[in-house]
């Protein structure tokens, strides 16, 4: 009986074959050939960020003087503000130092900031993450926090060579413990199922009945602390409604979530001094 040609024979067959043919390659061959595939596409990507860098760079140099000067007043408020800021953040510090000694409570993890810029975002509604330009080359370690002006980005989940992958906290697969502002009894949060290009958002279980949140009166989310990975105060977003839960002790909703969270250029990963 004559042989027929791959592109005559069943599409489906051909699928389940290939899909059957994955599912028995070794794991180890799976995570090596991912890996190294990440490996070849990473120049790839960073390449078309410092493009993007560089492309903006020239948008700006079109701008006329006036709007140069009037940028630079606006900037030179903000430096004002933000050297206050630090002033009054250096006095609270030593005020906690000094209070952490009286009551003899242990000290959290310290870090230093290291800066990175965002190459690639990587957006379903299985998954949200980001891709940023630096890896093992600046001693980035998997599991790290990221956070930006508005909060918690999210955590490092793969470090390669040049560039590390970045779950941020709208993912599914982000789950830790929050307490609402001004509260002490912790929160379980989840990343949600987002949208591609919808708002970000979350959810929360285990809420106390006494908690009362809405749209109009939200509740500020923030990290517990717990767990080691995230410091504590951390923003992640805002209790817009909560509901009475199935077993009738707590209550779960839903959680806004920084709309910039999508639009991400700049982020900065909390490396701890000590690993272990």
């Amino acid at each position: 009986m004559p042989f027929r040609r791959l592109d005559q024979s069943n599409p489906f067959l051909t699928l389940g074959v290939v899909v059957v043919g994955w599912l028995l390659v070794p794991i180890a061959v799976k995570t090596f050939t991912r890996a190294t595939f990440f490996e070849l596409t990473a120049p790839m990507t960073v390449a078309a960020s410092y493009a993007r860098d560089l492309k903006e760079y020239w948008t700006l140099r079109l701008h006329s003087n006036s709007e140069l000067i009037a940028a630079g007043r606006d900037l030179a408020r903000l430096n004002a503000s933000y050297e206050f800021s630090v002033q009054q953040n250096t006095e609270l510090q030593s005020e906690i130092a000094r209070l952490d000694s009286l009551l003899r409570l242990p000290s959290f993890t310290d870090y230093r900031y290291e800066h990175a810029r965002v190459a690639r975002r990587d957006f379903s509604g299985w998954w949200q993450r980001i891709v940023i330009r630096k890896g093992r080359n600046f001693g980035l370690p998997a599991g790290a926090p990221v956070i930006f002006s508005g909060g918690v980005v999210g955590r490092v989940t793969e470090i390669h060579a040049l560039t590390a992958v970045v779950e941020l906290i709208s993912s599914p697969e982000v789950r830790l413990a929050g307490v609402v502002e001004g509260d002490s009894r912790p929160i379980s949060f989840q990343g949600g199922v987002n949208p591609t290009f919808g708002p970000p958002g979350g959810v929360v279980e285990f809420v106390p009945l006494d908690i009362i949140a809405s749209r109009n009166n939200p509740k500020r989310l923030v990290t517990s602390g717990l767990g080691g990975v995230f410091p504590p105060g951390l923003t992640l977003g805002l209790i817009t409604r909560l509901e009475l839960g199935a077993d009738g002790l707590f209550q779960s909703g839903e959680v806004k979530l920084d709309e910039r969270l999508g639009s991400l250029t700049e982020v900065t990963v909390l490396v701890p001094l000590s690993p272990e």
